[in-house]
């Protein structure tokens, strides 16, 4: 039993990619959507984002990041997509210290053996 349980956790935990995250986005999206009623003619109207544009994006996953802050906005979504990177992500204890070194740059520089093959 307790061996069900934990094969159960496992099955829900999958690395995400860029794919997976995008559908993710689209059908919730969608859901959204629905339940502001509204149909993809006046999202389009409200967003000024082509209906062939949402049904690729609802279907595929696929928009440019410039009509998905347009229809995030039409939605009522203006701060969530806004403040998107607002806040700083840290993993470790190494990450925050590093994060707090590089507060006040302007740009990032590559570290010796970095990025080389």
């Amino acid at each position: 039993m307790e061996n069900n349980n934990i094969l159960s956790l496992l099955e829900g935990y999958t690395l995400d990619n860029a794919d997976d995250i995008a559908e993710t986005i689209a059908a919730d999206f969608r859901k959204r959507r629905i339940e502001k009623n509204l149909t993809r003619d006046q999202v389009a109207e409200k967003s000024e984002v082509a209906v062939s544009n949402i049904v690729r994006f609802e279907q595929k996953g696929l928009i440019s990041l410039k009509n998905l802050i347009s229809l995030a906005m039409a939605l009522g979504y203006t701060s969530e997509i806004k403040n998107i990177f607002s806040q700083p992500k840290y993993s470790t204890m190494e990450e925050l210290q590093q994060i707090r070194r590089n507060m006040n740059k302007k740009k990032a520089h590559r570290i010796c053996g970095e990025g080389t093959r």
